[in-house]
Parts: structure tokens; C-alpha cells; sequence
């Protein structure tokens, strides 16, 4: 098995693990603001809460449903944003647009488990699938 194959398969796996096992789903109590967007060629669906105290994103959660792709995307985005400033979750936002685009990016940013989604890439019509969370970070904020 080649270098490639390994690491599109840790891909796949980190993938469905964000999908089966999400992290940050739910709903928050209390102040937040709420973000509904939906994805409509392929049915995705999200809302997006998010708490922000003094330009940091204190608490963030998410609801909906859809592809894998899309709901896994807003699993590692909301795991990635919490705790950061609006700038630096504003930042990772066009990282992670610029990887969906096929264009060179800061590889000086640790993007974790986010970094599983650079293949979608290679698919436009999946592309949607894996921006609508962080679409909605970026309306929000």
C-alpha cells in the first residue's frame, strides 16, 4: 500500500470519527448567538451557536443534519474556534476556505483533524457540503 493510500485512509477515518462521535453538538443555554443555514443541493442543514465574551468565543455548539462531510466539518470547526479570538477563528476560516479551493495556505497553522478534509477538494460538488459550518461561523461572527 503506498504513502497516499495510508493517509487517505487516516483521512477517511478521522472523518467518520468526527461524524459518528461529534464533537461540541447540542445546543447552548442562556445569551448566543444563532446561525441557521442550509445547504440546499444536498439537504445539509445547520444551526450554530455561538458565545462570545470580549472578542473570544467562549462556547460554541451545533445541530443539524447531512453528509458526513458536512456534519464532521462542523464538528472539527467548532473544536478548532473555541477559545480563539473572532481575528484568529476569522483567520482559520479563510485557511480552510483556501485548502477547499485547491490554493496554497498557511502551513504554519496547526489545522489538526481539519487538515482530513483537504481531499474534498478534488470533489466541487462536495466542497458545500464541507464550508457550510464554517459559512456560518463567518455570518455570526
Amino acid at each position: 500500500m503506498s504513502f497516499n493510500n495510508d493517509l487517505d485512509s487516516l483521512y477517511r477515518r478521522v472523518i467518520m470519527d468526527h461524524y459518528k462521535n461529534p464533537r461540541n453538538r447540542g445546543a447552548l443555554s442562556g445569551d448566543s448567538v444563532t446561525i441557521d443555514m442550509n445547504n440546499p443541493t444536498c439537504g445539509d442543514r445547520i444551526r450554530l451557536q455561538l458565545k462570545v465574551e470580549d472578542g473570544k468565543i467562549t462556547d460554541v455548539k451545533f445541530e443539524g443534519e447531512g453528509c458526513s462531510i458536512s456534519m464532521a466539518s462542523a464538528s472539527m470547526m467548532t473544536q478548532a474556534i473555541k477559545g480563539k479570538t473572532i481575528e484568529e477563528a476569522m483567520h482559520l476560516s479563510h485557511i480552510f476556505s483556501d485548502m477547499m479551493q485547491g490554493k496554497d495556505y498557511d502551513h504554519d497553522i496547526d489545522l489538526d483533524d481539519i487538515e482530513a478534509l483537504q481531499g474534498v477538494c478534488k470533489f466541487p460538488a462536495r466542497i458545500k457540503c464541507a464550508t457550510l459550518a464554517w459559512k456560518a461561523m463567518e455570518k455570526g461572527l
